[in-house]
């Protein structure tokens, strides 16, 4: 038994394993095909500055892109953007940038916009978009020190340098915003929509 009303899965155009990870304990089946688009040259084309619309467009792009090639399939393409005031934030290139970016970061509140798409036979279907608010702790050179060496590898994998669903949890003092909104993926409104389409059992 399944809540998922359609024959074929959803398919999630990400290889984030939060946003999969999200969509597994939601009971949704679903297929991982990334989107092979330039994200960088994409949103420097647009000419767009807000963080918000930034992610939204490429959320759009991942989907449309992923459904033009998979006929008769519900695609969900997702993006978040990190924006410390005017300054946007991308993934850190190596632990001297993550340092960089962590010493940014302390103290002051940063905002995670985090976008969602659906789209289908390269049509978009539905949009929409999530807001957190991140507080980060004062940290020591020292804090930020111990918090690389500890976390390793994986400050590269997320913008600001943290995974908050791991050790970028001992950063903060406080939060705002749903704890799917923060991992990238907006699920309420996403289930939202795929419910008003008939697609959910429940």
């Amino acid at each position: 038994m399944t809540i998922w009303r359609v024959q074929r899965p959803l398919i999630l155009a990400s290889q984030s394993r939060a946003r999969q990870m999200l969509l597994a304990n939601a009971g949704l089946p679903f297929e991982a095909v990334p989107a092979d688009i330039d994200e960088r040259a994409i949103q420097q084309q647009s000419g767009l500055l807000k963080p918000g619309e930034i992610a939204a467009l490429l959320a759009q792009e991942k989907a449309l892109f992923v459904s033009a090639k998979m006929p008769d399939r519900y695609v969900v393409g997702a993006d978040q953007t990190l924006a410390l005031g005017q300054r946007l934030f991308s993934k850190p290139a190596g632990r001297a940038q993550a340092a960089e970016q962590l010493r940014a970061l302390a103290g002051n509140t940063h905002e995670l916009h985090s976008a969602v798409s659906v789209a289908r036979d390269g049509k978009l279907l539905f949009s929409g978009i999530s807001i957190a608010r991140m507080t980060m702790r004062q940290l020591s050179g020292e804090d930020i020190r111990i918090y690389l060496d500890t976390a390793g590898d994986a400050v590269t994998t997320s913008v600001g340098a943290y995974q908050l669903e791991g050790l970028g949890v001992h950063l903060f003092e406080r939060i705002e915003g749903d704890h799917f909104t923060i991992l990238g993926l907006p699920l309420l409104p996403l289930l939202a929509f795929l419910r008003g389409q008939g697609l959910l059992g429940v």
